[in-house]
C-alpha cells in the first residue's frame, strides 16, 4: 500500500476481483512503507492483501495482457484467477497481487487487464542474468497456479529465517511497551526468580538480547523492506 499524509488517505483496494477506476496512486516516500494500496490496518495477516512496490519487491513479474483466442492453448482464463486476485490501477497499469492468505505471486500488468477477467495471453518481461534469477521462482509459482489452480506447497519452501524475524518482532514490541532487557530475557529466554538474575548475567545471553534491540530498531527505522532483497530458491 501507499500511504501518503500530503496526498490524503488512499482508497482501500476493492474486493478480489474488482478492478476500480484508475486513479493516480500517492508517490513512494520513505513514511509509507512502500505499498500500492492503504490495507486495513485491523486485518489479520491471512486475511490482508499487500501489493508491494516493485522497487521493493524484487520477485515482482511485469506482464503484458493481450486479447487471446479462446482456442489459444498458451491463453490464460482471466476468470479462473479471481478466487486469489486483488487489483489497484494507476496512471502505469494494473498492479496486482494473487494469493491466498499464505502464499503470493506479484503482477505488474503495464498493457491490458487482468482485473476484467477475460481471456488473454501474457508476455512476460524478463531480462539480464541478475535480474532474471529473481523473477524464476515467481513464473513457475504462477505457471503452477494457472494450470492446477492451487499454490503448490513445494514451490513455497518455509524460510529458515521466520523465527528470527518473529523473535526480533516481540523483542521490539516489549521495548517500545517499557519492557527493560531484564524482563525481555525473562520472558523469552529464561524462568521466573534467581535464576533470571543469574542468566542476565551471563555475557552470551546479554549479547543476544541487545543484538535483538538491535536489530528490532533497525526493522522497524525501514531495514524490513530489504528482506524481500534476499535470494530464495525452492
Amino acid at each position: 500500500m501507499i500511504l501518503s499524509t500530503s496526498l490524503g488517505t488512499p482508497e482501500r483496494a476493492p474486493p478480489r476481483g474488482a478492478l476500480p477506476p484508475a486513479a493516480a496512486v500517492p508517490p513512494r516516500t520513505p513514511s509509507n512503507g512502500g505499498f500500492t494500496f492503504a490495507e486495513q490496518p485491523e486485518l489479520e495477516a491471512p486475511d490482508a492483501r499487500i501489493i508491494w512496490c516493485a522497487e521493493f519487491d524484487p520477485a515482482t513479474l511485469r506482464v503484458t495482457a493481450s486479447p487471446a483466442d479462446p482456442g489459444d492453448p498458451d491463453r490464460l482464463e482471466g476468470e479462473a484467477l479471481m478466487p486469489w486476485l486483488t487489483v489497484v490501477a494507476d496512471q502505469a497499469g494494473e498492479h496486482a497481487v494473487l494469493s491466498d492468505g499464505w502464499h503470493r505471486i506479484r503482477l505488474d500488468i503495464d498493457g491490458g487487464s487482468l482485473g476484467a477477467g477475460e481471456t488473454v495471453f501474457l508476455q512476460y518481461h524478463i531480462a539480464g542474468i541478475a535480474s532474471a534469477e529473481t523473477k524464476i521462482l515467481p513464473l513457475r509459482r504462477l505457471l503452477d497456479l494457472c494450470r492446477h489452480r492451487r499454490f503448490s506447497s513445494s514451490l513455497y519452501p518455509p524460510d529458515r529465517r521466520t523465527d528470527r524475524w518473529l523473535l526480533t518482532l516481540r523483542v521490539h514490541d516489549a521495548v517500545r511497551a517499557g519492557a527493560s532487557q531484564r524482563e525481555i530475557a525473562q520472558v523469552l529466554f529464561g524462568d521466573a526468580g534467581d535464576s533470571v538474575g543469574a542468566a542476565m548475567r551471563s555475557d552470551s545471553l546479554r549479547s543476544r538480547v541487545r543484538r535483538l534491540v538491535k536489530d528490532g530498531r533497525e526493522m522497524a527505522a525501514g531495514k524490513y523492506r530489504m528482506l524481500m532483497w534476499t535470494p530464495r530458491k525452492p
